[in-house]
């Protein structure tokens, strides 16, 4: 068995058949509101109500899903392949951790974590947030959902990057690729020297930039790949 070192990107579709719903969706929690109002620090300026009752809504969601076979796969390749297997996920719902994965960086923050706007502490989010909630650090009511919103930097990019050089496989599983900067890992990988592929309900924007696809339910398609990977 390869001892090669794998680089996973996923983004919502590998968490879709755990009942969370992606961007798209066109009765999903994204459609009842516009990404400025909700997913901005602007919008969070304007109305910190209706952002906190927007990830509280969110937050009581993820708290009832649960993995699938998708992530029990991802958690499976991680326990059984003698390389490193890293998991950079776009998602902030923690279904990599619970379904047993642990090398996960969480690119765009967590759903279960809070963040103080003035003082930058962080902590755990409790299920209900208020804009009148107080930093437990600096005692401001300056706390907010600790997600990347739009305009703002992912959180772990250097290492990110470093990993992406060093990378013998790199896949993208459930992610359009058309956010950056995301959308830039296959190309990254691919000066590296990595081998590339794509698992993906559809073909995403940057398709062409992958050496292999597989297209199909996540459920499906990602726990057919690890059993194929582990069996080299």
């Amino acid at each position: 068995m390869s001892n090669d070192k794998i680089v996973i990107l996923t983004g919502a579709g590998i968490s879709a058949e755990s009942g969370l719903g992606t961007f798209r969706d066109e009765d999903g929690l994204w459609a009842q509101h516009r990404i400025e109002d909700v997913a901005t620090p602007e919008g969070f300026h304007r109305d910190p109500d209706l952002v906190h009752a927007f990830y509280n809504a969110r937050r009581a969601q993820s708290a009832e899903a649960k993995p699938n076979a998708a992530h029990d796969a991802l958690a499976k390749l991680e326990r059984d392949h003698p390389g490193e297997v890293l998991i950079v996920t776009q998602n902030v719902d923690g279904l990599h951790e619970i379904a047993g994965s642990t090398n996960v960086l969480h690119m765009h923050g967590a759903l279960n974590g809070a963040l103080c706007a003035s003082c930058d502490s962080r902590w755990p989010a409790p299920l209900v947030m208020h804009k009148t909630d107080a930093c437990p650090q600096c005692g401001r009511a300056t706390t907010r959902p600790d997600i990347v919103w739009f305009g703002e930097m992912p959180y772990y990019m250097d290492e990110i990057w470093g990993h992406l050089a060093s990378a013998d496989s790199f896949v993208a599983i459930g992610t359009s690729g058309e956010v950056y900067p995301a959308a830039a890992f296959v190309q990254e990988a691919d000066r590296g020297g990595a081998h590339t592929i794509e698992l993906n309900l559809a073909p995403s924007s940057r398709v062409s930039d992958f050496a292999e696809t597989c297209f199909g339910p996540a459920t499906q398609i990602v726990p057919q790949w690890v059993a194929q990977e582990l069996s080299r």
